[in-house]
């Protein structure tokens, strides 16, 4: 197991522009580097994004070998993705704002949960879902 207190759950990512995608992520939805490997030209071979306790990888696409067959970014699919993340933020109407004065397309609606908390789920630049909200299910 991963050391304490650092997620064992790591969400991992295609872009066609991965170069781009680090900056808006790091920018909008604020992940900070914690390695990003350049391939040739304008490419990323592996990066790693830290928020908190927890990270995401990526790479650009196309991007060579059995894994890079099985995960593509969701232009290429058609705009479906099979998978989203949710991360827990103390300010979502806050960080809301800041995605969609960003570019990002709200696909629901910033609102109350009737499980507790409040969130809304947006697209970033290349088309991933990603959910935001107040509720924590880690919380007692």
């Amino acid at each position: 197991m991963p050391t304490k207190g650092r997620s064992p759950v790591i969400h991992t990512l295609r872009y066609e522009d991965a170069p781009a995608a680090i900056e808006w992520l790091c920018d909008i939805f604020g992940f900070e580097k914690h390695l990003v490997v350049p391939g040739d030209g304008d490419t990323i071979v592996h990066a790693q994004l830290t928020l908190g306790d927890g990270m995401i990888m990526l790479g650009s696409e196309p991007h060579e070998g059995p894994f890079g067959e099985i995960l593509k970014p969701p232009r290429s699919l058609g705009g479906v993705v099979s998978a989203s993340v949710y991360i827990v933020v103390d300010d979502p109407d806050a960080h809301c704002q800041r995605a969609v004065a960003a570019g990002a397309e709200i696909v629901v609606e910033i609102q109350d949960e009737s499980y507790g908390g409040r969130g809304f789920s947006c697209r970033d630049l290349e088309g991933h879902v990603w959910s935001f909200g107040s509720y924590d299910p880690w919380a007692e």
